[in-house]
């Protein structure tokens, strides 16, 4: 059997989780079926727009609801407390500038699960967060992007 894809995430992004489930589950869930019943009194449901519209948003709804699910169920919180403070690795929050002088950036370091690059929290399997991992404030390293390669010099880990 395979195993279980496990999903990491900062304690912050499993209770994140846990009140979309719980949100889904006792407000969305709810209000779609009760779109589904007013939908359905319509009448013929073979051209009935709004009763097509409410079940692919129930579909929706349940397949966010079993992922969440799963991603909670299988959810390992990130631990830094064995890590040197100095070091990049998950959940911690991380400076660089591109080098040779472009302006710093920071990003904090998160499971795919609470990745939100618009927020500044970047998942551990983008390309500049696989390179940064497990490297030290003061390092140069060298990063693999889609848009061609980069050297970036870490200036903070927090």
């Amino acid at each position: 059997m395979a195993e279980e894809k496990t999903f990491p995430m900062t304690e912050e992004g499993k209770n994140k989780l846990e009140e979309e489930l719980e949100e889904l589950k006792t407000k969305t869930r709810p209000e779609v079926i009760e779109r589904i019943k007013i939908a359905r009194s319509f009448g013929d449901l073979s051209e009935n727009s709004e009763y097509e519209s409410a079940k692919d948003e129930q579909s929706m709804v349940e397949s966010r609801i079993s992922t969440i699910e799963n991603m909670l169920h299988n959810a390992e919180i990130i631990n830094n407390n064995d890590v040197d403070k100095d070091e990049v690795s998950l959940g911690k929050t991380v400076e660089f500038k591109e080098l040779p002088d472009e302006e710093p950036e920071e990003y904090t370091i998160v499971g795919a699960a609470e990745a939100d690059p618009m927020a500044g929290k970047i998942s551990n399997d983008s390309p500049i967060a696989k390179a940064l991992l497990g490297k030290r404030k003061g390092e140069e390293v060298a990063i693999a992007t889609p848009a061609g390669s980069m050297q970036v010099k870490i200036l903070s880990v927090k």
